[in-house]
């Protein structure tokens, strides 16, 4: 399994009779789960059940779930008022007309005033029904299409963690090896600066200068933070390998690695631990914004 990106967009779309409809999903960084739902009116339940389904698919993020609704435009539909019709026949009956006056035409009676009306009532049930379930299946293909997007970003970004692992684990070692942890160093260093000091006028006993360095050297140990780096590594390595919601424990692992990185220069003895200490620090910083992508 990989892990996920926080970040991630998708678009359904469809036509159902005489329904445009599109579904919009994004998703960006956040410490918890969170959605946002705009539909139009009149669709709300139906927002709300696609917001359940998001939640249940995932874990981390803040999202955002758009729904457009358009109607395609038709030749209005027309409708003949029986009633008003009616009245109106009987009315015409109940006339002597002279003999120079004709009938009513038909057209004529259609073009009374509320003879003849536009049909807005053309609400068809079956076709509602349509709709909904077609914006049902378009939020199910919508969080797949998602979930396959965070994934191909996720592996993307479990490609730069790695690779900044491995540049972790490389200054460990370099710390590791640097001449300047060694005692007889501290104790060359030492000698050196005394020397300066008094400028060769005083010697320090050489059991004295050796003892020393040897304290020296004891609160400059780094052995425990070079352990602690290295277990850090493998267990970020090992949740990389686990994939899943692992962005949580991945954050948690970057604070360790910052603590560990901020011990290590304070502790540093020598320009050249100094400066490993430095770049472990940066990596460790690009590491955790990386992680912050993580779900």
């Amino acid at each position: 399994m990989s892990i996920a990106s926080m970040t991630g967009f998708a678009r359904e779309a469809g036509v159902t009779g005489a329904y445009q409809w599109a579904w919009e999903l994004k998703t960006v960084n956040g410490r918890g789960l969170e959605v946002r739902v705009r539909t139009p009116s009149g669709l709300d339940a139906m927002g709300e059940e696609a917001r359940g389904q998001i939640i249940k698919a995932l874990t981390r993020g803040q999202g955002q779930l758009n729904l457009s609704l358009n109607k395609a435009s038709s030749a209005p539909k027309l409708r003949v008022n029986q009633d008003v019709l009616q009245s109106l026949l009987s009315a015409l009956n109940g006339l002597s007309l002279p003999d120079n006056v004709k009938p009513a035409s038909l057209d004529g009676l259609l073009a009374v005033r509320g003879v003849v009306e536009l049909d807005d009532d053309a609400d068809d049930p079956g076709q509602n029904e349509a709709l909904g379930a077609a914006l049902r299946a378009g939020i199910g293909a919508l969080i797949e299409s998602l979930k396959a997007a965070r994934l191909k970003e996720g592996q993307a970004l479990s490609a730069v963690l790695g690779q900044q692992l491995d540049l972790i684990s490389r200054l460990v070692d370099e710390a590791e090896a640097a001449p300047a942890r060694q005692p007889e160093a501290i104790r060359a260093r030492l000698e050196a600066q005394i020397a300066e000091l008094f400028e060769g006028k005083h010697a320090l006993d050489p059991a004295r200068l050796h003892q020393e360095a040897v304290l020296i050297a004891a609160r400059a140990d780094i052995r425990e933070e070079l352990d602690r780096l290295r277990a850090h590594v493998d267990a970020a390595r090992g949740l990389l390998q686990e994939g899943g919601p692992v962005g949580r424990r991945l954050d948690f692992l970057a604070q360790e690695f910052g603590r560990e990185a901020n011990t290590l220069c304070a502790k540093a003895n020598d320009v050249s631990l100094s400066r490993i200490g430095l770049e472990l620090k940066a990596v460790i910083e690009q590491f955790r914004e990386q992680v912050q992508n993580v779900e």
